[in-house]
């Protein structure tokens, strides 16, 4: 199929127009009337990403992250963006990103349902139209009643991490909890004005963690990328049910940093 063709299949997920305003999503790279036969799918176009994605003769690159985010004033090989720019066109590989309009369509669902949340709502509503509100992350109720430690043993569990970093008293009782994939730092006070007891996210550091405790809200951080990585499956399923002619090859999961 055409790329332009396949943008809508992207689309009808998760429309562009949910993106917010800073954010860089949709083809980023490429000639939209390019013949599409073979996606590579992974959360970030890094070097390792790109080269995989020459590797497997991918005639697309589908990513959450957008490799161009601010400005490019010039595309060469001693800028490693252009560096990796260059290498995508050399190798007439078209780039697309899902960022922020996946976030509101898509993540917040997925990372709801994995929680089994009931009553979710919007944690930080960013697309209004009319009667329709939509937004990045979710609060809403837990499947019961749970210590916090039980939480973060649930949290490593659904989103298959082996370790979480927990700011708060594992022994305190938790019944709703906020959740938003990525990074969280912005939506702490939304948390703690919408009644959540816990926030599942990422990219917490200490004076955050510590101050969101110290005002009731505890946080159980599974990292930007734990939480983030379902993006990977969950579009290589929705891509081979809605464009089963395409080639679909997902990028094995690969956590970005080690402990050591």
């Amino acid at each position: 199929m055409l790329c332009q063709e396949l943008i809508g299949i992207l689309q009808e997920q998760s429309p562009e127009y949910y993106a917010c305003e800073w954010d860089n999503v949709g083809l980023l790279v490429g000639d939209p009337q390019k013949e599409i036969k073979r996606v590579y799918i992974a959360l970030d176009a890094t070097d390792e990403a790109i080269a995989e994605a020459v590797d497997a003769s991918a005639d697309l690159l589908l990513t959450h992250h957008p490799m161009i985010f601010r400005a490019v004033k010039r595309i060469t090989a001693g800028d490693f963006i252009g560096r990796k720019i260059i290498k995508l066109i050399r190798n007439d590989i078209s780039y697309y990103a899902m960022h922020t309009n996946f976030d509101v369509k898509g993540m917040a669902q997925l990372a709801s349902q994995r929680m089994a949340l009931t009553g979710g709502e919007a944690l930080d509503v960013t697309f209004r139209q009319g009667e329709e509100q939509e937004g990045i992350g979710s609060v809403g109720l837990l499947p019961q009643e749970m210590a916090l430690a039980e939480c973060a043993d649930l949290v490593k569990k659904v989103f298959a991490v082996e370790q979480v970093k927990v700011f708060g008293d594992l022994q305190a009782r938790v019944c709703k909890a906020a959740i938003c994939p990525g990074s969280g730092k912005s939506v702490i006070g939304k948390a703690i004005r919408a009644g959540a007891q816990v926030l599942v996210t990422g990219d917490i550091d200490h004076h955050e963690g510590i101050d969101a405790a110290a005002q009731g809200l505890a946080i159980i951080d599974a990292g930007h990328y734990g939480v983030e990585k379902m993006f990977i499956p969950y579009m290589g399923t929705y891509l081979r049910e809605h464009a089963p002619g395409l080639q679909v090859i997902e990028q094995e999961v690969r956590e970005p940093f080690l402990y050591c």
